[in-house]
């Protein structure tokens, strides 16, 4: 089964008729996993991974660490559902090393994800730090690499 999960999570778009292909499986088989996996909440959802860049949105992601007090009986539990509330929120995960959580948020501009992390985030009862990084340029997410865009030709005036 973990032969369809992974199918699934590399291509979602792929048919019961094609991963049971792919799974060596039947297709009613497939179906019935694909089900229990969603009722389960193994499969959580599906997403489409999107070069924004190509596009006309003005998007800022940012990667932001975060250290916390951990609190008695509920460690880092507690802060962190708090923070995914939120909905610029993207992801969060409990970190080993120098900060204790990371946080992905997207918004509009800088000014908006600074003003998300001063005014929300920072604030919160428990956190103690934070440490802001902009993404400047993505070049691969989810194992899809983001492909360069042709250079335009550049019009230079002199005067």
């Amino acid at each position: 089964m973990t032969k369809l999960l992974q199918l699934l999570e590399d291509d979602c778009t792929l048919t019961p008729d094609q991963l049971a292909s792919m799974a060596d499986m039947p297709v009613e088989e497939v179906k019935a996993a694909i089900r229990k996996y969603e009722d389960e909440k193994v499969i959580l959802g599906y997403k489409a991974i999107v070069d924004w860049d190509r596009t006309e949105r003005e998007a800022v992601t940012a990667l932001i660490e975060v250290k916390v007090t951990p609190q008695r009986g509920e460690g880092f539990d507690r802060v962190a559902e708090r923070i995914y509330q939120y909905d610029e929120v993207e992801s969060v995960y409990l970190m080993s090393g120098a900060f204790d959580l990371t946080v992905i948020i997207s918004g509009r501009t800088l000014k908006e994800v600074a003003q998300f992390v001063g005014e929300r985030l920072a604030p919160l009862e428990d956190v103690t730090g934070t440490a802001t990084h902009f993404i400047l340029h993505k070049y691969k997410e989810k194992h899809l690499i983001f492909e360069k865009r042709e250079e335009q030709e550049r019009e230079w005036i002199f005067t």
